[in-house]
C-alpha cells in the first residue's frame, strides 16, 4: 500500500481561493490492477482555467465536485507498472491530480523525453500553454507574415509563447503586461518589439503609440479593459482570438461585455473563442515544431517553479491572479 497526500476541493470559493477551499488528506492507495501504473508526481502545472473549474457551472470540461482530488496536468514516473506500454522509471505527463501518488489505467497518459526538455517545460511551452499559444495564433488568429500582432498576459505561460511564435512567424509584437520588469523581460529577453505597462494606466493610449495603424490580430487572455482597449484599435480585417479572461475569473458577478464590439463591424473583423482540445488529434505537429524553435533559440522557455509541495497548492495558484509569477507556474511536490 502507498499512503500519499491529495488536495480536495471542500467549498467552492468566492472571488479568490482561501484555505477553506481546500482539503489536505493522506489516503492509503489500493494494490494495483491489471493495466494500471502507479505514478510519483514531480511537477503540478497550475493554470488559470483551475479557477473556472471550481465553479459548479455548465462548460468544456464538469466541474470538480467538492471532495474530489483537484484536477491537474502533472509530469510523473512510474513507480510500479501492470501496464504493457509503460514501464518502471518512465516519465509521463497525465492528469493525476494534485496527489504525491496516483493510479492511472494509462487512458491520456503520455511519454516525456527529459533529454528534450526538464519537466517543468513539457508543462508549459511543450504542454498545454504552447499548444494552446500555437493553434490559437496559428489556427484560430491565421497569423500572416508583416501582420501586428498583440498579446495581453504576455509574461505568462500562454502569452510568452505565443509572442514568441508571432515573432518566428515574421511578425511584430506588442505585448501587454504588469509592471515595468515584465516589460523589459518581453523586449529585453523574449524580443517582443514593444512593450505596454497596463500598470501605468490609459492602456488605450498606450497601444496607439506602439501601434498607430492598428493591429491585425489580438490575443486575448485577458478580458476586460484591455480587450476594449485591443478592440478600438483594430485593422480592417482584425482577428481577436479569445483564449481566457483571467481578469474576471474571480469576479462574484459576470462582468459586463465589451463597450467596443461594434468595431467589429467597422473593421469587418472577427472573435473567435477556442478550447485547445479541439486540436489533440495535432499536438504531435505542435509539439515538434515548438521543440525545433527551442533548439533553434527562436523561443525561449520561462517557467517559475515554487517548491514545497501539494499542501501549497493552494496558495500557488492564486499567485496566477495577483501577477506574482513570471512565465509558466509549476508547484514541485
Amino acid at each position: 500500500m502507498t499512503k500519499t497526500q491529495q488536495v480536495r476541493l471542500a467549498a467552492r470559493p468566492t472571488g479568490l481561493t482561501t484555505a477553506a477551499t481546500w482539503n489536505v488528506t493522506t489516503t492509503e492507495l489500493p494494490e494495483l490492477g491489471p493495466g494500471e501504473i502507479l505514478v510519483k508526481v514531480g511537477f503540478i502545472s497550475l493554470d488559470p482555467a483551475m479557477r473556472g473549474w471550481l465553479n459548479d457551472v455548465r462548460s468544456y470540461v464538469p466541474p470538480v465536485g467538492i471532495g474530489e482530488v483537484m484536477r491537474s496536468l502533472d509530469i510523473a514516473t512510474v513507480v510500479e507498472s501492470n501496464h504493457p506500454d509503460f514501464a518502471v522509471g518512465d516519465t509521463v505527463s497525465g492528469i493525476f491530480g494534485v496527489t504525491e501518488y496516483a493510479i492511472s489505467d494509462g487512458r491520456g497518459v503520455q511519454p516525456v523525453d527529459l533529454s528534450v526538455a526538464s519537466g517543468p517545460t513539457w508543462l508549459g511551452t511543450l504542454g498545454m500553454p504552447g499548444m494552446t499559444a500555437y493553434f490559437g495564433l496559428l489556427e484560430v488568429g491565421k497569423l500572416r507574415a508583416g501582420e501586428t500582432v498583440l498579446v495581453s498576459a504576455a509574461a505568462g505561460a500562454v502569452g510568452s509563447v505565443a509572442g514568441q511564435i508571432a515573432k518566428a512567424k515574421g511578425a511584430t509584437v506588442i505585448g501587454i503586461a504588469g509592471g515595468p520588469d515584465k516589460c523589459r523581460m518581453l523586449t529585453e529577453e523574449l524580443g517582443f518589439d514593444a512593450a505596454i505597462d497596463y500598470r501605468a494606466g490609459d492602456v488605450l493610449r498606450q497601444l496607439r503609440a506602439a501601434a498607430p495603424d492598428g493591429i491585425d490580430v489580438y490575443f486575448d487572455n485577458v478580458g476586460g479593459e484591455i480587450l476594449d482597449a485591443a478592440l478600438a484599435n483594430l485593422r480592417r480585417g482584425a482577428r481577436i482570438v479569445l483564449c481566457g479572461a483571467i481578469s474576471a475569473y474571480n469576479e462574484e458577478k459576470p462582468p459586463p461585455g465589451p463597450s467596443r464590439y461594434m468595431s467589429l463591424l467597422v473593421f469587418r473583423a472577427s472573435m473567435t473563442g477556442f478550447v485547445v482540445f479541439d486540436y489533440a488529434d495535432r499536438y504531435a505537429e505542435a509539439g515538434a515544431q515548438l521543440a525545433q524553435w527551442l533548439a533553434e533559440g527562436k523561443i525561449k522557455s520561462r517557467e517559475h517553479v515554487v517548491e514545497g509541495g501539494v499542501a501549497r497548492f493552494g496558495e500557488t495558484l492564486n499567485m496566477l491572479f495577483t501577477g506574482a509569477n513570471t512565465g509558466k507556474l509549476v508547484l514541485a511536490v
